[in-house]
C-alpha cells in the first residue's frame, strides 16, 4: 500500500495535497479509505462494522448522511532561363510536394480536432445523479466528490469507488478489474463495495462516494502505471521483443500526461469505459494500423491499381523518349555527319544528353497525376467538412467514400426510425378497447384511481415528463421512454404523477423487484396504512396476463380471468394493438395480508395471482422524414433492413410505415431465433449457404440479440451471392453492437444515445441520431466518387495530349514544344487547382437516381474514356497543326529545331497558350462524366470552381505576358490571344459533338481503374493471412516505389541543372498510434491477458492482427485466457443482448423497449 501511495504522490503531487488537507475535516483518513475499498464482500462488511459501526456511522465521518448531503463536503480534486532559371523546375515541384503533404496533414488534424472536440464534449455531457440538499440533481461526473451520495441504475458506468447504502436486486459486472466475467450481486449488509469502471448490469440503488479520482480502484492501477515504468522495462527484457515494450512505455507515459493534465476524475471517467466495455480504444488503433492492411476502401483500391498502371505507362514512354533522342543524335551526328567524338566536345555533347535526359523527366512528370493523391485528400476533406453540417461526424476518411458504394444498410429502429418518444395511444380499461386515450370520465373512479397508483409508484422515480425547453416543443422526457409513456398518460388522465410519489416517497417502498431479461416485468410492493401490503406490476402483456387470475370489471370490481378469456383477450386486443406498430403493457396488482408477511425472496409465490387493471398499447412514432428516405434508399439502388429486438407484430408494422417492406413484395421477416435455426446446421454451426437463402429478401429481423446483428452484417459481406460483394452501413448505438459495427464496411453510432463504446467502434457518428442524415451520407460518399472521376477524366486528358505531344515532339524536332517549366505549371500547378474545383462540387440529389458502383465497377467508364479520348483527338490534333504549320497560318519564324539555349519564340507560345486555354475550358466539360449535354448546369452552386477558373485565366496572362525566359515565353499579341481563345473554347462545342456519339456503338472503348483483384474474390477476405497481407503491401509498395522512382528521376534533373542539391523526401514517418489503458491491462498483476485483443467472435477478419500482434509482443501467459473483449463485449452479449438496443438505460423498465 505504501508503494501505490508515494507513487500517487509523485505523480499527482497537487492532488495528493489537495486530499490531504482535506483528511482533517473528515473522520477518516485517505489510506483509511483506500485500504477499505480494498476489502471484498464479509471481510468489507466486518470492517465497516469494527471501524465505523454501520452505514450511518461511516456516512457522520464523511460528513454526510444516506439521506442528505451538506454541501461542505466538497472535498474533492481540484481541477488545472535553363541555367539562370533551374531553380524554378526545383521550387515547383516542392512546391506541389508541399501542397500535398500539407494539405493532408492539416485535413488529418482538422478531423482529429473534431472528433476530440467532440469526444471532451461527451465527456463533460456525461452526468451523474447525486442527492445534495435533499435535491437529486445530475452533476457532471468530474465534480463528484467524496461524501457524495450517488444514485445508481442499470445501465450506469460508476465514476467513483463508493459503499452501497440502499440497494435493489443490484448486479455488477467487475470483469474490467477483475478478469471475472459472472456478474456480482451487491447488498449494503452482504458486498456492499462499489469499484469505478464497473458496471451496473442490473437493478438499482444508493452509494456514499468513498474515493474519486487518482484514489478510486481505477485511478491506483493509472498510478501504478507511471510508478511502475523501470519494473515493465525489466518484464520486457525477460519476456517481451523490443516492439511490444516501446509501444507500453510510450503509452505509460502518455497515460500519465493524460491523466496529470486533466483533473482526477475526469481522467478516469472516459478510460476505464474503454477497457470496461470490450471496444477498447486499444483495439481500435490497432484496427485503424491493420486496416490499411486488411482491406482497402474501394476508391483506395482503384486509385492504387490505376495509378501504378499510368506509372508503368509513363516510364516506359519516358525511357522510349530518351533512347530515341540519343539514338537519333548519335547516328545523325556520328554515322551521318561522321564527326569525331573529340574531348573538347565532351561538355557540348553531355549537354545534348542532359537535355535529352530531361525531356525524358518531363515525359514522366507529366504522365505521372500528381494532382490526385491531392484531388482524393481535399475531396474527403471538403466533403467530412461540409458533412459535419449535415449531422454527420467522419471519423474514418475513407468512410465517407465507401458510404457511396454502400449497397445494404441494416438499421436500428428504436431512436433512428422513430422519434424515440414513447405515447400511449389505445387502453383496454374496464373490459372496453378505447382506440384512443379515454376520457378520465369513461373509466370507473376506483380503476382510474388503481391506474394512477399502479403507473406513478411502480416505475423508477428518475423517469419525469418536465415542461418543454421551448415554447412550441413537445414535453421533455426524462429517464426511461416507455416509463415516461405511461407517465403521459397519467397527465392526460388529468391527474398528477408527483402529488401521489410525493405521498410515498421512495425511501418507503417496501421491496421492488426491478426489470430484468428474466422476469419482464417490474413490481413495487408498498405498505398500506392498515398494515396490509399491495404490489402494483406491469411488465410485457403476453407475460403478466399469464400471472393473471383476476381483472377489474366496468364497476371497478375484479372479477375472474380464466386462461379462456386471457386467449379471447390476446386475440381481441393485445394482437391487434401488435399488429398496429404498438407495444403491449399489461399493468396488474395484487394484496397480501399483513401478517403473516410473504416470503419477499420466493418470487414463484408472489408474483401470481395478480389482478389486471389495464392494458395499453404504446407507440414510438416513425420520424416524420424516415419514410422520403428510406424511399430515396431505394431509389438509390440500397437495400433497407431493419434489425430491432422489438416482437415481429410491432416491427413489422414499423417497417410497413417507414416504407421498408410494402404489401405485395416478395420478403421475409423473421424474429432472431428463427434466424438462427435456419442459417444453422446440425452441430449449431452458421453456414455461408444457408444465410445465402435468406438475406437477399430478409428486409425485418425482429427480437434479435447484437450477436444476430454481427452474423447477419458479417453473413452479407462473406455472401457470394449476386454479382458483386456487398457494401453494408450498419446503425448501432448499444455497447453490444459494437463488434457489428466493427464489422460493417461503415458503421454509424448514434451520436445522442450511443455508448462510447459505439462510438469508439463506428467510422461516422450521427449527431442527431437520425435515419435521413445517413442518406446525406450516401450523397456524400457518391459526390466523392464522381468527383475524383472528373478530376481523373480532366487529369487523364492533359496527361495523353502532353506526353503525345512531348514524345512525338521531341523525336521529330529533338525538342518539346511543352518546355519543364511549362509543363509543370500544367502539371502540377493547373491540376492542384482542378482537383481543388473539380473535387468540391456540391452533390445533387440526381446522385441517388442511379444504382451503386459496387465494388469492381471500374474508376473510368466507357462513356469517360469515349471523353478523355475524343478531346484527346481534338487538343492533339490542334497543336500539331500548329506546331507544324503555325508560322505559316500567324505568319511567324518557326521555333522548330532551335539551337540548344536559343531563346523563347511565339510559336512555341502561341502552342502552350493554346494548350493551358484548351484544358481551361475542358475543365468545365469535365463537370459531367455520364454524358450530360448542359456542362453548365449548377456552375453558379460551385464558387470555388468559378474563382479557379477565372483565377487560373488571369495566372496565364499573367505568366504569357510577364513570364519571359524562365517560362520560356514571350508576350502575344491580342489577335493572337483571340485565336487561341477560339481554339480554347472549341473544347466545349468540341464536348457537345462527343456527347451526341452513343457510347454502345464504341464497342472498341476500354474501361480502366477496376477494383483490385482481392476486391472480386470475397473467399480471400474469409481465409486472410499473413501472406495476404504481404500481398497487399507489395501491391502497395510497388505504387511507391513507382511514385518514388518519378521523384528520384527529378532530383537527378534538378541535380544536374544545379537547382539545389538536397533530398526532396527525408522519409515519411507514420503517426504513432496512441495507446490506451487497455496497453496496461496486459500486466500480468491484473490477471487480463490482452495477447488476443481481436477475437474471432467479435470480428473473424482480424485473425491475421493476432498473428502480428504475437510477433510483436508475446506476453507472459497468464492463468486467466478471458481478455476484457471476452469478459465484457461477450458476457454482455450473452446476458444482456435482449435490451441492448433501448435508447434510454434509464430504469428497470429499459428493456421493454426492445424485448418482451
Amino acid at each position: 500500500m505504501g508503494d501505490m501511495t508515494n507513487s500517487a504522490v509523485d505523480f499527482y503531487p497537487k492532488n495528493q495535497r489537495g486530499e490531504s488537507n482535506h483528511a482533517g475535516e473528515f473522520g477518516c483518513s485517505l489510506d483509511e479509505l483506500r485500504s477499505l475499498m480494498e476489502l471484498r464482500g464479509a471481510e468489507g462488511v466486518q470492517k465497516m462494522q469494527d471501524t465505523y459501526g454501520d452505514v450511518n456511522g461511516f456516512c457522520r465521518r464523511l460528513k454526510t448522511s444516506p439521506t442528505e448531503v451538506c454541501g461542505s463536503a466538497a472535498g474533492g480534486v481540484e481541477g488545472e532561363g535553363e541555367a539562370e532559371a533551374g531553380w524554378i523546375e526545383g521550387a515547383a515541384i516542392l512546391l506541389s510536394v508541399f501542397c500535398v503533404v500539407f494539405v493532408t496533414a492539416f485535413n488529418d488534424w482538422s478531423k482529429e480536432k473534431q472528433f476530440r472536440g467532440l469526444q471532451s464534449r461527451i465527456e463533460q455531457e456525461q452526468k451523474f445523479s447525486v442527492v445534495r440538499g435533499g435535491q437529486v440533481i445530475q452533476i457532471p461526473v468530474s465534480e463528484i466528490v467524496t461524501g457524495d451520495i450517488a444514485q445508481i441504475k442499470y445501465g450506469d458506468l460508476l465514476p467513483a469507488d463508493g459503499v452501497l447504502i440502499q440497494g435493489n436486486d443490484l448486479k455488477i459486472d467487475e470483469s474490467s478489474l477483475t478478469g471475472e466475467s459472472d456478474h456480482v450481486r451487491k447488498s449494503a449488509d452482504k458486498d456492499p463495495m462499489l469499484l469505478s469502471g464497473t458496471h451496473v448490469m442490473e437493478g438499482s440503488g444508493k452509494m456514499v462516494v468513498t474515493a474519486v479520482g487518482v484514489n478510486s480502484q481505477t485511478g491506483i492501477i493509472f498510478t501504478l502505471l507511471g510508478a511502475g515504468g523501470e519494473e515493465e522495462e525489466k518484464k520486457d527484457k525477460k519476456g517481451k521483443q523490443k516492439g511490444g515494450k516501446s509501444k507500453r512505455q510510450k503509452g505509460d507515459e502518455e497515460n500519465q500526461n493524460k491523466a496529470k493534465k486533466q483533473d482526477g476524475a475526469a481522467a478516469m471517467e472516459m478510460q476505464p469505459l474503454k477497457s470496461a466495455e470490450g471496444g477498447d480504444g486499444d483495439d481500435k488503433e490497432k484496427k485503424k494500423a491493420g486496416s490499411s492492411k486488411k482491406e482497402k476502401s474501394v476508391l483506395q483500391g482503384k486509385l492504387t491499381k490505376l495509378a501504378v498502371q499510368i506509372g508503368k505507362a509513363g516510364l516506359v514512354m519516358s525511357a522510349i523518349t530518351v533512347i530515341i533522342l540519343v539514338l537519333y543524335f548519335a547516328i545523325d551526328t556520328f554515322v551521318i555527319q561522321k564527326l569525331q567524338w573529340l574531348p573538347e566536345c565532351t561538355p557540348v555533347y553531355i549537354q545534348f544528353f542532359v537535355k535529352f535526359f530531361i525531356i525524358g523527366v518531363t515525359v514522366l512528370v507529366v504522365a505521372v497525376p500528381e494532382g490526385l493523391p491531392l484531388a482524393v485528400t481535399i475531396s474527403l476533406a471538403y466533403s467530412v467538412k461540409k458533412m459535419m453540417k449535415d449531422n454527420n461526424l467522419v471519423r474514418h476518411l475513407d468512410a465517407c467514400e465507401t458510404m457511396g458504394n454502400a449497397t445494404a444498410i441494416c438499421s436500428d429502429k428504436t431512436g433512428t426510425l422513430t422519434t424515440n418518444r414513447m405515447t400511449v395511444v389505445q387502453a383496454y380499461v374496464g373490459e372496453v378497447h378505447h382506440k384512443e386515450v379515454p376520457d378520465p370520465d369513461a373509466i370507473p373512479s376506483k380503476t382510474l384511481d388503481m391506474l394512477v397508483n399502479a403507473i406513478s409508484l411502480n416505475s423508477a422515480y428518475t423517469s419525469k415528463i418536465l415542461p418543454p425547453e421551448k415554447d412550441i416543443g413537445l414535453p421533455r422526457q426524462v429517464g426511461n421512454k416507455t416509463e415516461c409513456g405511461l407517465l403521459g398518460l397519467v397527465l392526460d388522465l388529468k391527474r398528477d404523477y408527483q402529488t401521489v410519489r410525493d405521498q410515498t416517497p421512495e425511501e418507503k417502498l417496501y421491496k421492488v423487484y426491478t426489470f430484468n431479461s428474466e422476469r419482464k416485468s417490474m413490481s413495487t410492493v408498498i405498505k398500506m396504512q392498515d398494515g396490509s401490503f399491495r404490489m402494483y406490476s406491469k411488465g410485457a402483456s403476453e407475460i403478466v396476463l399469464k400471472k393473471c387470475s383476476n381483472i377489474l370489471n366496468t364497476a371497478g370490481e375484479p372479477r375472474g380471468f380464466r386462461p379462456r378469456d386471457r386467449d379471447e383477450m390476446v386475440k381481441k386486443v393485445i394482437e391487434p394493438m401488435a399488429c398496429n406498430g404498438l407495444r403491449t403493457i399489461c399493468i396488474a396488482f395484487r394484496d397480501f395480508p399483513g401478517s403473516p408477511e410473504p416470503d419477499w425472496d420466493n418470487e414463484n409465490i408472489i408474483l401470481i395471482d395478480l389482478t389486471c387493471i389495464a392494458v395499453v398499447g404504446i407507440e414510438d412514432p416513425v420520424r416524420p422524414e424516415v419514410p422520403d428516405a428510406i424511399k430515396k434508399c431505394q431509389q438509390a439502388g440500397i437495400t433497407v433492413r431493419m434489425v430491432t429486438g422489438d416482437n415481429i407484430n410491432t416491427a413489422r408494422a414499423i417497417a410497413i410505415k417507414c416504407g421498408i417492406i410494402s404489401p405485395g413484395e416478395d420478403f421475409i421477416c423473421l424474429e432472431g431465433k428463427d434466424f438462427n435455426r435456419r442459417i444453422r446446421n446440425e452441430k449449431g454451426e452458421i453456414e455461408q449457404e444457408r444465410i445465402d437463402k435468406i438475406w437477399p429478401k430478409l428486409r425485418v429481423l425482429a427480437r434479435s440479440s447484437p450477436t444476430d446483428k454481427h452474423t447477419l452484417v458479417k453473413g452479407i459481406i462473406d455472401s457470394l451471392h449476386g454479382e458483386r460483394r456487398q457494401v453494408v452501413a450498419v446503425t448501432g448505438d448499444g455497447t453490444n453492437d459494437g463488434p457489428a459495427l466493427k464489422k460493417a464496411d461503415v458503421g454509424f453510432a448514434m451520436g445522442i444515445a450511443g455508448t462510447d463504446v459505439a462510438k469508439e467502434a463506428s467510422d461516422i457518428i450521427l449527431t442527431d441520431d437520425n435515419f435521413s442524415s445517413i442518406v446525406k451520407a450516401v450523397m456524400w460518399g457518391r459526390n466523392v466518387y464522381d468527383s475524383i472521376s472528373k478530376f481523373l477524366q480532366f487529369q487523364l486528358t492533359v496527361n495523353i495530349v502532353a506526353v503525345i505531344v512531348a514524345f512525338t515532339g521531341a523525336c521529330i524536332t529533338q525538342d518539346s514544344p511543352l518546355k519543364a517549366v511549362q509543363m509543370l505549371w500544367v502539371n502540377l500547378i493547373m491540376d492542384t487547382f482542378a482537383s481543388l474545383a473539380l473535387a468540391t462540387e456540391p452533390p445533387t440529389e440526381s446522385l441517388l437516381m442511379r444504382k451503386p458502383y459496387g465494388r469492381n465497377k471500374p474508376l473510368i467508364s466507357r462513356t469517360m474514356m469515349k471523353n478523355i479520348l475524343g478531346h484527346g483527338i481534338y487538343q492533339l490534333t490542334v497543336i500539331f497543326t500548329l506546331l507544324f504549320a503555325g508560322e505559316t497560318i500567324f505568319n511567324i519564324d518557326s521555333g522548330r529545331n532551335a539551337p540548344l539555349h536559343a531563346p523563347p519564340s511565339e510559336h512555341y507560345t502561341i502552342i502552350f497558350n493554346t494548350f493551358v486555354l484548351m484544358q481551361l475550358f475542358n475543365e468545365i466539360n469535365a463537370r459531367k462524366i455520364h454524358g450530360e449535354k448542359n456542362v453548365f448546369d449548377g456552375i453558379f452552386r460551385n464558387p470555388i470552381f468559378c474563382s479557379i477558373v477565372f483565377g487560373t485565366f488571369a495566372i496565364q496572362i499573367v505568366i504569357i505576358q510577364f513570364g519571359g525566359k524562365p517560362f520560356s515565353c514571350i508576350p502575344l499579341q491580342i489577335d493572337q490571344w483571340l485565336w487561341c481563345m477560339v481554339l480554347g473554347v472549341g473544347e466545349l462545342l468540341w464536348g457537345q459533338i462527343i456527347s451526341s456519339i452513343p457510347t454502345n456503338r464504341l464497342k472498341f472503348l476500354k474501361e480502366a481503374g477496376h477494383g483490385t483483384q482481392k476486391d472480386d474474390i470475397p473467399e480471400e477476405e474469409l481465409n486472410e493471412d499473413a501472406e495476404e497481407i504481404d500481398h497487399a503491401e507489395r501491391e502497395l509498395r510497388r505504387g511507391q516505389i513507382l511514385w518514388f522512382r518519378g521523384l528520384n528521376r527529378i532530383q537527378t534533373q534538378i541535380r544536374v541543372v544545379k537547382a539545389f542539391r538536397s533530398s526532396l523526401y527525408e522519409g515519411l514517418e507514420k503517426p504513432e498510434s496512441k495507446s490506451s489503458i487497455h496497453n496496461f491491462m496486459t500486466h500480468p498483476e491484473f490477471r487480463i491477458d490482452d495477447s488476443q485483443p481481436h477475437i474471432p467472435l467479435i470480428d473473424d477478419t482480424d485473425i491475421e492482427e493476432d498473428a502480428a500482434l504475437k510477433q510483436n509482443s508475446s506476453p507472459p501467459s497468464s492463468p486467466n485466457k478471458n481478455n476484457n473483449a471476452i469478459d465484457s463485449g461477450i458476457n454482455l452479449t450473452t446476458d444482456t443482448s435482449k435490451s441492448a438496443t433501448s435508447s434510454s438505460p434509464g430504469s428497470p423498465l429499459h428493456s421493454l423497449e426492445t424485448s418482451l
